[in-house]
């Protein structure tokens, strides 16, 4: 997973206000509910010391994601009076929480990406016979995204609308627009429902590199719903399943430390590659629990076990820091990857382990 999207966060110093809430609108008198949730939160935030002008700049885009239907969240931070980052979550989080602290809290909106898989879904709708040699309309929507985030953030829309009398032969034409579509998404699948005979009109047209992706799915499949196109059958089809992407980054991994290739596995390992800016990808078993933590200084390479080791590297005053805030700061600064990999596909030491863009005689073994 590439964390670039998180660049505005680490532009300017901190402290941070880092809020996370439900705003749902799927309840009686949602604007209440949101407005009741915030209180608690601003006030959280009041005593762990944000001033006024940070607290007014947050309530400004608290609930005003109006546009946004059915169940989600807001992730929003600010900093200095200023608005820094307002994300759109694809599900609420667990618990609303309010963090004022030196690094933004990140993480929850990281995981929240996870498993950042492209794809693209195709509905088609048809209600007539099963046949060429009748009257009506074929119509298609088309739509690319990265699940799950593309729930509360879809994508463009294809729109076409074909005389049945001439399906079979505008399904190819429409196969290579697709095909276009998709590579330029890197969709690793392309998840169609709809009406059966058209649909496997259109999928028998498809170029052979497309069709290889293709997943069928039934259900319902309405289109103006404001959500994703296909977005129940989307959660079936990728829960449990990891990006291609990160599935190579894995296999990658797995034979560098078969062949003592250039990686790390541990914790300490992973930290001094990352002091380096050694690292390509940081490969988690799981995001790091609020009570694990790393020392650290003003700079995104800045970071260290212990206090007296960043101490001897010259920085001054080091700030005990969450370990998940300060590795992904130092992802993002270094423009390393994120990769969170289940224990029963890759079981890392300490649950951490990287791959480096370079060895040399400094790194830590």
């Amino acid at each position: 997973m590439r964390l670039s999207f998180l660049e505005p966060l680490y532009a300017e110093p901190g402290p941070f206000a880092s809020v996370y809430l439900n705003t749902s609108r799927n309840v009686e008198h949602p604007e209440r509910a949101i407005a009741l949730r915030w209180r608690r939160l601003r006030e959280s935030l009041s005593r762990q010391g944000a001033d006024r002008a940070l607290l007014n700049v947050l309530e400004e885009v608290v609930g005003a994601d109006t546009e946004v239907p059915g169940v989600h969240g807001q992730a929003i931070f600010a900093a200095h009076g200023t608005l820094v980052l307002d994300g759109e979550l694809p599900r609420p989080p667990e618990h609303d929480s309010a963090r004022y602290s030196t690094l933004p809290d990140a993480m929850p909106l990281v995981t929240q990406h996870l498993p950042e898989i492209p794809y693209m879904a195709v509905v088609v709708h048809y209600g007539g016979l099963p046949t060429a040699e009748t009257h009506g309309w074929v119509t298609l929507e088309a739509e690319t995204g990265t699940w799950p985030a593309s729930t509360v953030t879809p994508g463009e829309r294809l729109h076409r609308r074909v005389a049945v009398a001439t399906w079979h032969r505008a399904s190819l034409r429409l196969g290579h627009r697709l095909d276009e579509r998709a590579r330029h998404a890197h969709a690793d699948a392309v998840v169609v429902g709809g009406d059966e005979w058209a649909c496997n009109v259109l999928i028998r047209r498809l170029p052979h590199t497309l069709r290889d992706k293709v997943v069928r799915v039934g259900g319902r499949t309405p289109t103006d719903t404001g959500r994703a196109l296909l977005e129940p059958q989307l959660d079936g089809v990728f829960r449990g399943r990891m990006a291609a992407h990160d599935r190579e980054l894995v296999d990658i991994f797995i034979g560098r430390r078969a062949l003592d290739g250039p990686m790390t596995d541990g914790l300490a390992a992973t930290v001094a590659a990352l002091q380096r800016g050694q690292v390509a990808a940081l490969l988690l078993n799981r995001p790091p629990g609020s009570s694990l933590r790393l020392w650290s200084g003003s700079q995104p390479t800045q970071l260290a076990l212990t206090e007296a080791e960043l101490m001897s590297f010259g920085v001054r005053a080091p700030r005990e820091e969450r370990a998940d805030e300060a590795l992904v700061r130092a992802l993002v600064g270094t423009g390393a990857e994120l990769v969170v990999v289940p224990e029963s596909e890759l079981r890392l030491y300490e649950g951490v382990g990287a791959l480096l863009r370079y060895t040399d005689p400094g790194t830590p073994s």
